[in-house]
C-alpha cells in the first residue's frame, strides 16, 4: 500500500531501526529519535550547569530547559507551558499528583478508577483509601471489552470527586472518547486524570479541545528518552499542595510538583520529538502553525498504522483458535496498533521465545494491567502475546512477523 509518510525519511530519524531486530514491542517503549539523542549530548556539552545562576551560560540552559517544556506543551495543545510537568515515569507522576491532592479529599468521597487501565493509573489513587475515600471499579463490557457510559453512571454520585481512566488500554488498544467521558463526568461534578500513555504515540492531543483535568504520558514511548509528562490545568495546577522544599508554596508552577528538580538534559531532548512531528506535517503539505503541522503528522501516522494495524488482525481473524482482545478490525478509527491475543492450547511465553529466535520483539504478560488481565482470568497463564506497532514499523516487518507466527504456531 502507498502510504503519505516518506518512510525512508521516518526510519532514518530511528538509528536503532538499523539493528537486525524487528521492534514490535513499541508501547514498552519506543525506539528514540535520533534528534532526542543529539539535543542530550548537546545539553551536557554545551549547557551542563546548575539553572538559576547569573553567568550565561546558566541563563542557556533555563532557556533550554524552558524550550523543552514549551514543545512538549505543543504535543499536548495545552493552553500554557506551565501546565506541564516533568517526571521519570508516569507511575510517578501520578503517584506525585494524589499525593498533591490528597488534603482536598476527606473520608466517604468517591474515586472511580477502571478495570482496564494500567496500574499507573489504578495504585495512587487507591493509596487515598488510607485516607477514608471510597474506591469504585468502573468495569468493562466483557463482550466489547469496552468502558460504557451507563456502567459509570450507576456508579457515580453527588461524593464522586474524580474518575481515573485510560485514554486507551495498552492491552486492549481500545480508543475511549475522552471528550464524552470528560464532559460526562465534569457535569457530574467532578473531576478526569486519564493515562494516556498508550494513545500519546498514535494520535494527535488535545487538552484544550477535551477539557481534561490532568492527562498523563511517558514521553520514552513516544518516540522520547526515558522521561514523563503530566499535563495540570492551571487552576487545578494551583490548588495542588506543593511537594517541594516548605519555601516552595502553592505559586511555584510547575516547580512545586518536581520535587529536587525534574532532568534538564531529557526535559530539553523531548522537545525533538515535536520538531520531529512538525517536520512530517511540513512533509505532508501543511504551512500552518507548528501545532498543525502536527495535527497534520499525525494524520499521515494514522494512516500508516491503520495499515499495518489491518494487516495483523486480518492474518489472526482467519486463525480459528486465535483470540483477540478488543476490537477486532484495524481499520475501526478507534483501534491503535497495540493487539493483545491469545492462541488456544499455546502458552504466551512459548510463543515469544519462539520469535525470538526469528529476530522480532513481541512480548508476553499482563503489562501491568493486572487486574483487567484478572478479570478475564488470563492471568495464571502468562497474560496475553501483544504485537505493538507504530508507524516507523513498515508492511514488510509486518509481512515478515506474520511469516514467522504462522511457523511458530504450526510447529
Amino acid at each position: 500500500n502507498q502510504v503519505a509518510l516518506d518512510m525512508k525519511y521516518v526510519r532514518d530519524q530511528f538509528p536503532a531501526l538499523k539493528n537486525e531486530w524487528v521492534f514490535m514491542d513499541n508501547a514498552g517503549g519506543s525506539q528514540i529519535l535520533k534528534g532526542c539523542v543529539d539535543n542530550i549530548s548537546e545539553y551536557y556539552y554545551s549547557n551542563n550547569v546548575q539553572l538559576g545562576g547569573s553567568y550565561d551560560i546558566s541563563q542557556a540552559a533555563f532557556k533550554a530547559y524552558g524550550e523543552g517544556r514549551g514543545k512538549v506543551a505543543t504535543l499536548f495543545n495545552a493552553a500554557r507551558a506551565d501546565e506541564i510537568v516533568f517526571g521519570p515515569s508516569t507511575t510517578v507522576l501520578l503517584q506525585f499528583l494524589t499525593k498533591s491532592m490528597a488534603s482536598q479529599f476527606s473520608a466517604g468521597d468517591e474515586v472511580i478508577v477502571t478495570i482496564t487501565d494500567h496500574e499507573s493509573n489504578i495504585g495512587p489513587w487507591v493509596w487515598l483509601e488510607e485516607r477514608g475515600v471510597i474506591i469504585k471499579f468502573w468495569p468493562m463490557n466483557k463482550e466489547t471489552y469496552e468502558l460504557e457510559l451507563s456502567a459509570l453512571d450507576a456508579l457515580m454520585t453527588d461524593k464522586t470527586k474524580l474518575v481515573a481512566f485510560t485514554h486507551v488500554s495498552n492491552l486492549l488498544g481500545t480508543i475511549n472518547n475522552v471528550k464524552e467521558i470528560t464532559d460526562f463526568v465534569h457535569a457530574r461534578g467532578a473531576l478526569v486524570c486519564v493515562d494516556a500513555v498508550a494513545y500519546a504515540p498514535h494520535r494527535a492531543i488535545d487538552v484544550q479541545d477535551w477539557n481534561v483535568d490532568f492527562y498523563a504520558i511517558s514521553l520514552y514511548k513516544t518516540y522520547g528518552p526515558h522521561h514523563a509528562a503530566l499535563y495540570c490545568r492551571y487552576d487545578l495546577m494551583q490548588e495542588l499542595d506543593s511537594l517541594y522544599h516548605y519555601f516552595y508554596g502553592k505559586d511555584k508552577i510547575p516547580a512545586k510538583m518536581e520535587p529536587g528538580n525534574a532532568n534538564y538534559e531529557l526535559s530539553y531532548a523531548s522537545g525533538a520529538i515535536v520538531d520531529y512531528l512538525v517536520t512530517l506535517g511540513e512533509q505532508a503539505g501543511s504551512t500552518g502553525s507548528r501545532r498543525e503541522k502536527l495535527e497534520a503528522a499525525f494524520a499521515d501516522i494514522e494512516e500508516q498504522e491503520t495499515i499495518l494495524c489491518e494487516q495483523v488482525l486480518s492474518y489472526l481473524r482467519k486463525r480459528n483458535d486465535c483470540d483477540i482482545l478488543g476490537i477486532k478490525d484495524g481499520n475501526d478509527s478507534r483501534r491503535v496498533p497495540t493487539i493483545a491475543f491469545r492462541i488456544d492450547g499455546r502458552d504466551p511465553e512459548q510463543i515469544c521465545l519462539a520469535m525470538d529466535k526469528h529476530k522480532i520483539a513481541v512480548r508476553f504478560g499482563d503489562f501491568h494491567a493486572r487486574r483487567l488481565c484478572d478479570s478475564l482470568d488470563i492471568t495464571k497463564d502468562n497474560g496475553a502475546v501483544r504485537i505493538s506497532l507504530t508507524h516507523y514499523n513498515t508492511v514488510e516487518e509486518v509481512a515478515k512477523l506474520i511469516t514467522a507466527l504462522d511457523k511458530v504456531l504450526t510447529e
